[in-house]
């Protein structure tokens, strides 16, 4: 009796283990797998009725069928549907506008994605999961309109264009130009009216600027801005360098330097500094001055700029300066700026207040203040011996920033006097011209504000 007893309780524990050993296979066995199907699709929350949208289905067990339905408020019409006779682990639908859909007057329509997967798990049914994405249909490109802007721009220099954009979805704004750079576009004067500087640069053979509005649906508008283009030829300066040069300046800076340490031949020295670290300096000086504020102005002031009494200039803007030694070219680069000398240790002024958003030492240009004047315009002021301003000061007209010197890369006491939009070098002497601001800044304003408020 005994042995019947223990072998119905064998068998008992046999069969347990057995239904145990099922359930932890079912459980753990991606054949039975209970995760329903991932759905994603990129999208803005619009369509705009021309472009795909993009679906992404997924599974780890694999996908057995989907189907996608395009509903409205008044019926559901199904664009895609498929079944397959092998599992597909992810399944990518391109969603193409339905024929005559662009003639549909919905405002607001859904995408629903239904999918089931290969799964045994649900009484061999598989895991079914169903997802919508509400989409607001919006079939209408952006209003672009140019309301007015500078009458020309000349190569190294500035300009100035105000524009209107409409669209009640609308996305981005900017400006975009023939040579990669985008131009940020501030909120002007009245709602929906926008105003941005240009700039040339030296280095581009030619300029185009258009304005590029996009709306959340993809929708886009592009406006070319009608600037008649004056070519500006720019002094080529060939300069040549010998081995006091390199023994005292060079040697200076090559102490101070990280690129430099270790490099014992003056001349890759010259060559490190005047393009390694020159290229390192001016890309702090671009992204400091590539920011532009995003409130909304209403008008833009600016005096001319004498940053140096009886200052006399010494170096020019422009200058391609192209450098040999004993006969063979050896390195090049561009002067951004103008060099202005007067006595030693001179005060240097702005005529035009401004936040400091830069005032410590920057390689090549030695201590140097950036003042930011708005409207993505901005000065610099080079090789300064003291500096008298902290970043985040606020500095009104007329204010003593700083004094001349020869800190950085500098043979004399002099300034480098910089002017930049948008983080582009232009010409110093057209905002040292009273003309050319009232030509090109002040009267387009001016103009501009009197069309808007005839349309308002």
């Amino acid at each position: 009796m005994r042995r019947r007893e223990n072998g119905s309780l064998y068998g008992a524990l046999l069969i347990l283990a057995i239904a145990i050993g099922g359930a932890l296979y079912v459980y753990y066995s991606v054949m039975f797998e209970r995760d329903v199907p991932a759905i994603s699709m990129k999208n803005s929350g619009y369509w705009n009725l021309k472009d795909s949208l993009d679906v992404a289905i997924d599974d780890i067990s694999g996908l057995k069928s989907y189907k996608v339905s395009l509903k409205s408020d008044t019926s559901e019409t199904v664009l895609y549907e498929e079944q397959f006779m092998e599992a597909h682990e992810s399944v990518r639908v391109k969603i193409d506008p339905p024929k005559s859909s662009y003639a549909m007057s919905d405002k607001n329509i859904k995408i629903v994605v239904e999918a089931r997967d290969a799964s045994k798990w649900n009484l061999f049914k598989g895991n079914i999961t169903r997802s919508e994405f509400a989409l607001k249909i919006d079939k209408k490109r952006p209003l672009v309109n140019i309301i007015l802007n500078s009458y020309k721009i000349n190569k190294g220099g500035a300009a100035l264009v105000i524009f209107k954009v409409e669209d009640e979805n609308l996305k981005n704004v900017y400006i975009e130009t023939n040579f990669g750079k985008k131009f940020i576009a501030q909120p002007f004067y009245k709602e929906g009216y926008y105003i941005s500087l240009l700039a040339w640069p030296i280095t581009s053979v030619d300029f185009k600027a258009t304005v590029i509005a996009d709306d959340y649906a993809l929708n886009s508008t592009q406006a070319y801005v009608p600037l008649y283009l004056q070519d500006k030829i720019y002094k080529v300066s060939n300069i040549k360098i010998d081995d006091n040069f390199l023994k005292g300046k060079i040697a200076e800076l090559a102490d101070e330097f990280e690129e430099t340490q270790g490099i014992t031949d003056p001349i890759k020295q010259f060559k490190i500094i005047n393009e390694d670290v020159r290229i390192k300096n001016e890309k702090l000086i671009h992204e400091i001055t590539s920011k532009v504020s995003d409130k909304m102005i209403n008008d833009f002031k600016i005096n001319s700029m004498y940053p140096l009494k009886n200052g006399q200039v010494v170096a020019h803007y422009g200058d391609h300066r192209i450098y040999s030694y004993n006969g063979e070219d050896i390195s090049e680069s561009y002067h951004m700026g103008l060099d202005l000398a007067s006595n030693a240790i001179a005060d240097i002024k702005t005529q035009n207040s401004g936040n400091v958003v830069f005032s410590e030492y920057n390689g090549l240009y030695g201590n140097m203040p950036i003042i930011d004047h708005g409207l993505g315009l901005y000065t610099l002021y080079g090789h300064c011996s003291t500096v008298n301003v902290n970043n985040g000061d606020t500095v009104n007209e007329d204010a003593t920033i700083a004094n001349t010197g020869k800190s950085g890369y500098a043979m004399g006491d002099h300034l480098h006097f910089g002017v930049l939009v948008q983080g582009i070098e232009v010409y110093p002497a057209e905002w040292m011209d009273n003309n050319w601001m009232k030509l090109n800044i002040t009267d387009v304003i001016s103009g501009a504000k009197d069309i808007i408020d005839k349309k308002i």
